[in-house]
């Protein structure tokens, strides 16, 4: 028998189990890689019997990745993406003028894209291409060369460089804010509240800011978004109280469709940051748009509110 020079499980495997754990479902790894549940389950079955270890935990609604699966999954992970960035730097040697970028749709809609005009005009032979997206997973394609992401500044493989700081205070409609304007910070828990749900983890929701202000509250009830953009619109038709982010929101209490609700106001645990791979150079497209940015980010910084 022939023995694998890096003695390695089938490498179709190992890509099954990448995108099973990647998705923390058979389904949606199927979909993805064009093959039946089934065989996507007979493909995880054989390493775990090679393994001699589970690798997932069956749960009603879906998969979660044992220990070793973790282990296994964070590997291939990191290998498959350097891959991929080799790949993708070959098949684009010829078209260095494409660039694309990757931010949430807040980002992209209430920062970016109203200063993205500036750059057009100076770079009119650049193709820009934006991956908008609320999930983090996505921004895992090999295709992006630069993302604006918001956290601590520390992911896996990639090199982040601050963008810009941020804070967060109450924000409401001017209705809602005056029908209630005798309301103080300590009576926010008792108000409609807006929450955006479903995002990464370093984002930050009522019961944290709450807790940093002191408050007292129990269980905080409300309705909840995946978007913070549409959280904010759902502020603007005087549904209650959300949180805002002083750099996406300031242009909306500007023009007065939203307001400061109480003078609370806190600097957010993170900042948003501009990031790249860390296996892969950048074009010297892409370290254009690179530089633009860091350039307009430091123009247009809004310094803390007051």
């Amino acid at each position: 028998m022939v023995r694998r020079f890096y003695d390695l499980p089938s490498l179709t495997a190992l890509a099954i189990f990448e995108a099973s754990a990647r998705h923390r479902s058979f389904k949606l790894a199927a979909g993805e890689l064009n093959v039946t549940p089934s065989a996507v389950s007979r493909q995880i079955r054989a390493l775990e019997c090679e393994f001699d270890v589970p690798l997932f935990s069956r749960q009603p609604n879906g998969v979660e990745l044992t220990p070793e699966g973790q282990d296994l999954y964070e590997v291939l992970s990191s290998g498959f993406a350097r891959a991929s960035a080799v790949v993708h730097r070959i098949k684009m040697r010829d078209r260095v003028q494409n660039v694309t970028i990757a931010c949430t749709n807040a980002v992209a809609t209430m920062w970016l894209m109203p200063r993205m005009c500036e750059f057009w005009r100076e770079n009119p032979d650049l193709q820009i291409d934006h991956l908008i997206s609320d999930n983090m997973r996505d921004y895992r394609r090999a295709d992006i060369d630069l993302r604006i992401r918001y956290g601590g500044g520390v992911w896996p493989d990639e090199t982040a460089e601050p963008l810009l700081r941020e804070w967060i205070y109450p924000v409401a409609s001017p209705a809602f804010a005056r029908a209630r304007a005798k309301a103080r910070a300590a009576d926010i828990p008792s108000l409609p509240l807006l929450h955006v749900d479903w995002l990464e983890p370093d984002w930050t929701g009522w019961d944290e800011f709450l807790k940093r202000a002191a408050i007292a509250h129990g269980w905080l009830g409300g309705r909840r978004f995946s978007s913070l953009a549409v959280t904010f619109q759902a502020a603007q038709d005087d549904q209650g109280v959300a949180l805002g982010w002083h750099q996406l929101v300031r242009p909306l209490i500007v023009e007065r469709r939203l307001v400061r609700f109480t003078e609370l106001v806190q600097p957010a645990p993170g900042g948003y940051y501009l990031t790249w791979n860390d296996h892969r150079e950048l074009s010297k497209a892409a370290t254009t748009l690179k530089h633009w940015l860091l350039d307009v980010a430091e123009r247009t910084e809004l310094s803390a509110p007051s």
